[in-house]
């Protein structure tokens, strides 16, 4: 992983108003369109509710520290820096968990720095439907990965976010941890789960009830997404109620999502830093503060992480703040390893090549990254009823927009602005004799699950096929299959269980009740529904074509014993420096085989309850 500039946020805290982010959208619009729109008295309505809605936010909304000489010192003399017992570096998914637990306990003082704003203060944040709009901005660094030689060597874009909340407050939402056999559960800590009448055979008494991060359906779901689950258990897919519950993950359901019941995202910021915590004395988050490294000492003869250095632009003013206990790097699987190195811990040769002073020679921070690889399907919707008007092309569409915003910013029932995008799944495997008979895929593939009921392939729906992240959206009314590997090895094979993975999308894709919402009979050479008479060896070179990241990058610091290429120890304590310790995907001994988020959250609230207890007994 190279070492990169450190970039500084320039995000305003907060809060962006509903009104600004409304008229904003509706502007980027045809001048036709916004002309028969303005038109209409409900435009008028929605401008004139958002407005007074965003003036009542504004009065009551939550503040967190723009000026870093609050938090921070420009003396270099350590006695005359802000102290505090725990420095948390990144309030993403773990961070902001990380920071609230903490501080729960009133003799720990804790400083959150966050390199972007607020999550929450976004519309197309809170919006579940809307993540997609904040790709392309300021508030999501925009990386990509190194060219993909077996990928045609393309570079795939790989959005990080940059705000409060992190990942959780631009991913799509879905609600599953992986399966039983990835990892010791830790969730019921985390996780409220809102019942909801259609699903009665969700095993509740396996579920939280009093955690901060509230999951459930309350997301939207198109019909033919509901179609999927049904056309999956016809090829033999079996159905399960809860993907998270203590039957394993195996199966095709409705997927679970973070959307609360008014139909909100719920990310780690707008669940762990509540008003309440917020009030806290022995908590403060700062924000557009981005560190550049950490700041060592030699207590006692050992090297000791003394503090961390942050600043707001990227040649501006830095500030110094102390940690006196630990310092806790939340930035994430690229950021993480990315400050370690620019503070001087990584491999020895490519810290000299640019310049950083070595404090220790680790080579294995910044290696064993991996990702989630997709690939996508486009099919035409028959029934012309896809919500591509939300990007209104037509008078008909903007009528159908105008509806879809009243029905969610004014009467609060939710409707399709409440998609998460990602409504339903399976997990299979792809050495599922069922779904792929050895007379017709004869070929032994390497079992890379975690174990025997762990899958290795998610498919899952959209209600409109994209394409480049969401920027290009079709003309034509269209519905998406994707397929991504789930547990990943740099493996040849990796590309035939995709391909297997391709082919079971398809026998989905033909069979009722999903085929009646599809039109096969359509041949455009841009759609889908001629895949299936294509040869394995032609489905492999779409999959080379097509192949993209669903950002789950993780394993870049990686949890394990030192010899075997671990960068950190079980407390998450970085080995060779006394109180310095990683909290964030990058510490993963090896990827879910799910969505990160929820191990995410789990690593933070065991690594908080085990620094607590540390913290008592010294």
């Amino acid at each position: 992983m190279p070492i990169q500039s450190t970039l500084a946020g320039s995000l305003s805290m907060p809060s962006i108003p509903e009104i600004d982010t409304v008229v904003q959208y509706l502007s980027s619009l045809s001048p036709r369109i916004r002309l028969l729109l303005a038109t209409g008295s409900l435009l008028a309505l929605i401008i004139k509710y958002l407005r007074v809605k965003s003036a009542k936010r504004a009065n009551g909304g939550r503040y967190y520290i723009e000026d870093l000489s609050k938090v921070g010192s420009t003396s270099e003399l350590q006695d005359a820096w802000n102290s505090y017992d725990v420095i948390v570096v990144g309030g993403g998914t773990s961070g902001c968990a990380l920071a609230a637990r903490l501080s729960e306990d009133p003799n720990i003082r804790v400083l959150l720095l966050e390199a972007g704003g607020s999550g929450t203060a976004l519309v197309q944040s809170r919006t579940p439907s809307m993540f997609g709009r904040l790709f392309i901005t300021k508030h999501v660094h925009q990386l990509r990965t190194e060219p993909q030689v077996f990928a045609r060597g393309k570079k795939n874009f790989w959005p990080r976010a940059k705000m409060l909340g992190g990942c959780s407050s631009i991913n799509a939402q879905m609600a599953q941890y992986g399966a039983p056999g990835d990892f010791d559960e830790y969730f019921n800590k985390y996780e409220t789960y809102i019942p909801h009448p259609d699903y009665p055979s969700v095993n509740t008494s396996a579920r939280g009830t009093n955690g901060p991060i509230r999951v459930g359906y309350n997301n939207y779901v198109s019909k033919p997404s509901v179609a999927f689950i049904k056309s999956c258990i016809s090829v033999g897919i079996p159905f399960t109620p809860d993907f998270n519950g203590p039957q394993g993950t195996m199966g095709v359901s409705r997927i679970m999502t973070y959307v609360d019941e008014k139909y909100r995202r719920v990310s780690s910021e707008s669940a762990y830093l509540t008003p309440n915590v917020l009030a806290r004395n022995n908590l403060t988050v700062a924000t557009n503060a981005t560190v550049t490294r950490v700041i060592f000492g030699n207590v006692k003869g050992e090297v000791r992480a003394v503090g961390v250095e942050f600043a707001r632009e990227k040649n501006g003013q830095r500030y110094r703040a102390k940690a006196k206990r630990d310092v806790v790097l939340c930035a994430g699987a690229v950021h993480s390893p990315q400050i370690l190195m620019l503070s001087g811990i990584g491999p020895s040769e490519h810290l000299r090549s640019n310049n950083v002073p070595i404090i220790l020679d680790q080579p294995n921070v910044g290696q064993n990254l991996v990702d989630h690889p997709v690939v996508d399907l486009y099919f035409k919707d028959k029934h012309n009823a896809s919500a591509k008007w939300m990007r209104p092309k037509t008078f008909g569409d903007g009528v159908k927009l105008i509806s879809a915003l009243t029905r969610y910013f004014i009467l609060g029932w939710g409707g399709p602005l409440a998609t998460n995008f990602g409504e339903s799944a399976a997990f299979i495997r792809s050495d599922d004799p069922k779904l792929f008979p050895p007379s017709k895929y004869p070929q032994h593939l390497t079992d890379s699950t975690s174990a025997k009921d762990s899958p290795d392939l998610e498919l899952f729906t959209t209600p409109f096929a994209y394409k480049e992240h969401g920027a290009i959206w079709f003309e034509d009314h269209t519905f998406a299959l994707h397929c991504y590997l789930v547990s990943y090895l740099k493996n040849p094979e990796d590309m035939w269980k995709l391909v297997r993975g391709v082919r079971a999308l398809l026998a989905i894709a033909h069979t009722q009740p999903l085929a009646g919402y599809l039109d096969h009979a359509s041949t455009k050479d841009e759609l889908d529904h001629q895949l299936h008479l294509k040869s394995d060896a032609e489905i492999a070179e779409l999959v080379k074509d097509r192949v993209e990241t669903v950002y789950h990058p993780t394993t870049t610091c990686r949890m394990g014993p030192r010899e075997d290429g671990g960068v950190v120890d079980s407390k998450l304590k970085v080995y060779g420096i006394r109180g310095l310790r990683v909290c964030d995907a990058s510490i993963f001994p090896k990827i879910i085989s799910g969505h990160t988020a929820g191990g995410c959250y789990a690593i933070a609230e065991k690594l908080a309850d085990d620094m607590k207890t540390e913290y008592r007994s010294n």
